[in-house]
């Protein structure tokens, strides 16, 4: 069964990269920052180990690995000083027959942006006349898991819709499915793979401006923007993980993840034209499962600049505290070099319904 998935993501990888070449680069990149304080302390590596609610979004295979019956998931963090906000809110609930499914939501937003197009009017300035409007994307998940007969194997899929809209001047409606799986040794050795927009995921865009916001673009040289087909192209997310459990009460994990995309040359560790490849790390010591400390390294590049090569990576850290049926996260994620990086903290919350006794 491992060997035909194999095959046929191969299979999308090929004409991925066929079809890179018509296409545009960093669509729908929302959907890339991640959700949870976990994941993100730990540089988003986390698709091979992820066990809870927020396996709809990293890795939906995963789902059926959640030892609870229902789980509740909300994360809050906001971006550049508050500018941008960033919030995710997930279910997901186990079933019988060893399958579970979820629904998640993230948005992403920059609210109260200026609309100055009625600013001036006749030649008269009235700054009364200004109002506001917000560029928000939305994406929709919903997941299904499922164990297989063969032991430690379990796939799982979302089915993805994704919302976009600048004000009342554009809006843009898009589908996708992703698909995963993860395998896990009897030794602790755990392996994922995540193949998302595998159909490709179609955003269509539908523009809304009068004929006098086209004619104030136009006397300022503004490109009119016009209807569009925006297009995701298939990306896969690769990670190995083992755990190492020390004493019956301290255990340690470590991630291995590397993004694959096929959208063409990024700025990451390994890029070419059209695949480039993307490393990162993780970590987490947990004491009784109850006391968590995490880091991880992620965005790693290679630029040049006049006075040489100079090699930038992100650090991430976090912690997280189980009380019940209530697990609280926090992550301190950097954005660019230490020197002039950007901090921003995040806050996340998972509770638990129903919890299974311990057998």
């Amino acid at each position: 069964m491992i060997k035909k998935i194999l095959t046929a993501l191969g299979c999308i990888l090929f004409l991925a990269g066929a079809f890179a070449q018509s296409t545009p680069k960093y669509s729908n990149e929302f959907l890339t920052i991640g959700v949870g304080a976990r994941s993100l302390a730990m540089s988003r590596s986390v698709v091979a180990t992820v066990d809870d609610v927020t396996a709809g979004y990293w890795n939906p295979a995963c789902l059926a690995n959640m030892e609870d019956n229902l789980q509740l998931g909300y994360m809050h963090s906001a971006y550049f000083s508050g500018i941008a906000n960033y919030d995710y809110a997930g279910a997901a609930f186990r079933l019988k027959k060893k399958g579970a499914m979820g629904i998640s939501m993230v948005r992403f937003g920059i609210d109260n942006i200026p609309n100055t197009f009625d600013l001036v009017k006749n030649g008269q300035i009235n700054y009364d006349r200004i109002t506001a409007f917000s560029a928000v994307d939305y994406g929709f998940l919903f997941s299904y898991a499922q164990k297989s007969s063969k032991d430690g194997l379990v796939v799982g899929g979302n089915a993805k819709i994704v919302y976009r809209k600048a004000g009342q001047f554009a809006k843009a409606w898009g589908f996708g499915i992703d698909f995963s799986m993860q395998y896990k040794s009897s030794n602790n050795w755990q392996f994922a793979i995540v193949a998302k927009d595998i159909t490709s995921t179609f955003n269509a865009w539908r523009m809304n401006f009068t004929n006098q916001e086209k004619e104030i673009l136009t006397q300022n040289e503004n490109e009119i923007p016009e209807n569009s087909l925006e297009i995701t192209l298939p990306s896969f997310q690769m990670g190995l993980a083992k755990t190492f459990h020390f004493t019956p009460k301290f255990e340690m994990t470590t991630e291995f993840d590397a993004d694959l995309t096929t959208d063409g040359k990024r700025n990451v560790l390994l890029k070419s034209d059209p695949f480039s490849l993307a490393p990162h790390a993780g970590i987490e010591l947990a004491y009784k499962k109850q006391i968590f400390l995490r880091g991880g390294i992620g965005n790693i590049q290679v630029v040049t600049l006049e006075t040489g090569k100079d090699r930038i990576m992100e650090p991430n850290a976090g912690v997280g505290l189980k009380l019940g049926a209530i697990m609280l996260d926090y992550a301190l994620t950097t954005v660019g070099k230490q020197s002039t990086a950007l901090y921003t903290h995040v806050f996340s919350v998972r509770f638990s319904v129903n919890r299974n006794e311990k057998k």
